[in-house]
């Protein structure tokens, strides 16, 4: 649907009128438009546009003090409160965040727009930095919470406020990639064998590179079951109510293609919404839309500090929506009690 940003206003605000608890990632969705169109309706009035300076205004936020970072996909949302800290934008490909509660890999090539934010909402004002990519799809946005210096937000936004305030964005389409080579082009032994003598999980993606395989692919090419084995998807329920149960400090990757998001540490409280299973903790939250899930695989990787366990979840486009791991750091093994209930599950 093409619209000019008046009627589209127009449009959300009636929307808003009907339905106050609609979200504005599926008003515009309901409105055929990206969210970043939507949200520039806006430009003026509650919102801000800002310089695509993203590195710079990210090595801001620190002095937003304690923030919720939000990162999520199609089926899934990723909630971490804390402070900025540890900046690393040496690469001029991927930036880092690594701090005990903020933990980022940000991949800049699919940056694209900034936004701030400051909406009225039943609960308050809310305030917000928010970062699109080309397609108009957010990729990662940090909320202020009571805790955060609300004047360091203002002094933010006025530094790296736009010239441009129009009320009108662009937004492109990107293209689906589904191309998969037939298991017959691919070199399986090598495959196997070069999986066989992986010393990092980091070296994973750059060898589904090389034999060029997608991940879902490449889980079915494993060496064999120990390595890869599809189970249903009731394991992640289940491992993580046991892991709350046993108070075991796990890891949760959740991103998109500008932005992945870890948590570390233990998860308390879970719980189901409808479809939705939820840990609502007080400094992390994930929302995770079970219904979407197409394919959930425990993978095993071999590295230098010994086999490395992984829960890898998947949608239908053979995406990945969520990672879990044990709690661990390099140099140091996988946690056993992990390990142990990995292999009950499976």
């Amino acid at each position: 649907m093409h619209t000019t940003s008046s009627s589209l206003k127009e449009q959300w605000n009636a929307l808003k009128q009907e339905r106050p608890q609609l979200r504005i990632r599926n008003a515009a969705q309901e409105l055929g438009v990206s969210e970043a169109e939507l949200l520039a309706t806006q430009t003026g009035e509650t919102v801000t546009r800002l310089r695509p300076d993203f590195q710079a205004i990210l090595s801001e936020v620190e002095s937003l003090g304690k923030v919720m970072a939000l990162t999520r996909n199609e089926e899934c949302v990723h909630e971490r409160k804390g402070i900025y800290l540890n900046a690393d934008f040496s690469s001029p490909h991927a930036g880092l965040f690594v701090g005990e509660d903020i933990d980022l890999r940000i991949f800049w090539s699919h940056w694209n727009k900034a936004y701030a934010v400051v909406d009225e909402t039943a609960h308050g004002i809310k305030k917000s930095i928010q970062f699109f990519g080309k397609d108009g799809e957010a990729i990662h946005k940090i909320y202020l919470t009571k805790d955060s210096n609300d004047e360091a937000f203002d002094i933010l936004v006025s530094k790296y406020k736009a010239e441009d305030q129009s009320t009108n964005e662009t937004s492109e389409k990107m293209p689906l990639n589904l191309d998969e080579k037939p298991d017959g082009e691919i070199d399986i032994k090598g495959f196997q064998q070069a999986w066989l003598d992986l010393k990092d999980t980091h070296d994973f993606f750059m060898m589904m590179r090389k034999f060029g395989v997608t991940r879902t692919q490449a889980l079915r090419l494993a060496p064999d079951h120990y390595h890869a084995k599809e189970v249903s998807k009731d394991v992640i329920v289940s491992m993580l109510e046991e892991a709350s149960a046993a108070k075991l400090p796990i890891m949760v990757f959740v991103g998109n293609k500008g932005n992945i998001q870890i948590h570390t540490g233990k998860v308390n409280k879970t719980l189901w919404h409808g479809d939705w299973f939820n840990v609502m903790d007080p400094d992390f939250n994930m929302h995770l839309d079970m219904s979407k899930i197409a394919q959930t695989w425990i993978v095993r990787k071999p590295t230098e500090d010994g086999i490395v366990t992984s829960i890898e979840v998947f949608n239908e486009m053979g995406d990945i929506i969520i990672q879990f791991f044990g709690k661990r750091k390099p140099g140091i093994p996988e946690l056993e009690d992990w390990r142990t209930l990995i292999n009950k599950l499976s």
